[in-house]
């Protein structure tokens, strides 16, 4: 095992507020436990639930690092009792419950894939929180069969580059919606039939016509409030609505006759606080259905930028603006 330092550099949260509470810190190298392995951090997907996190609105389940970050990637450098694999000296990418804005991270050995073949680490490091979380929502609880029609909300994000890849790759219909002309051909660039500037046109209207009146079967929003009843006009029938984040507000006025009339199904989820377990079977699925197609190169991450770990705080500003397409990386060296 190679010897590790005693102190890292990490990314601290001074307190509740705005990009500028973000800042270097050195703090202690943590230690694997049971299960865990240590990776050598090269590279650290930036996510909405950070901001969520840093602004005091989404604290770490407990025994998670207070230090924020969710997704990495990089060298196994130890691992804990019991862990047989991934082995020191794998390039592994992972999903964290915390801790990925630093130096080293601990992460569950089930949480962690194998760098695809011809992806570098910084691609690798945004990997786990979109694809995870996708393959949750969109396949597991929204049940997403080939044939099927797939709405991705806030297309151009990297949820939304996600979805759109990895829903057209598995046989669906994928629709979008996104806030500008050019995020638009983004998203139908990477896979979308249509993608709709919900700034000009009314996305109901306008998806309801392409689908032949038919409707939408599973809509992935991570809008929420107004945008419920909408999904729920779209919704085919027996149609799923998974809801994964409320951008637009927590509380929505909706119409009830059309989840009745069309017996449609309104679910949400978050997935940090989910057991290893819960997420060990994701990763499962993610490495026999979807890493085949990354190597293949029939989807791709999307990386907006990249940033120095000092600079997390300008990493923020840009993840609040939304004018990024796809993911923020942040590196520590």
């Amino acid at each position: 095992m190679p010897r590790l330092p005693v102190n890292m550099r990490a990314v601290g949260i001074e307190t509740a507020g705005g990009p500028e509470v973000l800042g270097v810190v050195e703090v202690p190298v943590p230690r694997p436990g049971g299960g865990e392995v240590l990776i050598a951090v090269e590279a650290a997907g930036v996510n909405r639930p950070d901001v969520f996190q840093r602004q005091g609105l989404y604290p770490p389940p407990p025994g998670a690092s207070e230090i924020p970050g969710l997704e990495v990637a990089g060298t196994v450098v130890a691992v804990g009792e019991g862990v047989a694999e991934p082995v020191i000296g794998s390039r592994v990418c992972a999903l964290l419950a915390g801790g990925g804005y630093a130096e080293y991270a601990v992460a569950p050995a089930g949480q962690c894939l194998p760098i695809p073949a011809g992806l570098s680490a910084v691609e690798a490091a945004v990997l786990p929180e979109t694809y995870f979380t996708v393959w949750s929502n969109v396949f597991d609880r929204g049940r997403l069969q080939p044939g099927e029609s797939l709405l991705v909300h806030g297309g151009s994000s990297g949820i939304g580059t996600t979805a759109i890849q990895m829903g057209a790759a598995l046989g669906a219909t994928v629709y979008a919606t996104a806030g500008s002309g050019g995020k638009c051909a983004v998203c139908e660039e990477l896979g979308a039939t249509l993608a709709v500037n919900y700034r000009q046109k009314d996305f109901v209207e306008v998806l309801r016509d392409a689908t032949g009146g038919r409707g939408i079967d599973v809509t992935l929003d991570m809008v929420a409030g107004p945008y419920l009843e909408r999904n729920a006009q779209l919704a085919a029938v027996d149609g799923r609505i998974v809801i994964i984040a409320f951008l637009g507000g927590t509380v929505a006025t909706v119409d009830l006759r059309p989840l009745m009339m069309k017996r449609l199904v309104v679910t949400g989820s978050t997935l940090r606080a989910r057991s290893v377990a819960f997420k060990t079977e994701i990763r499962c699925n993610l490495l026999e259905r979807v890493w085949p197609l990354l190597e293949e190169g029939r989807i791709r991450p999307v990386i907006h930028q990249q940033f120095a770990l000092a600079e997390a705080a300008q990493a923020h500003a840009l993840m609040e603006s939304s004018q990024h397409i796809g993911k923020l990386v942040l590196r520590p060296d």
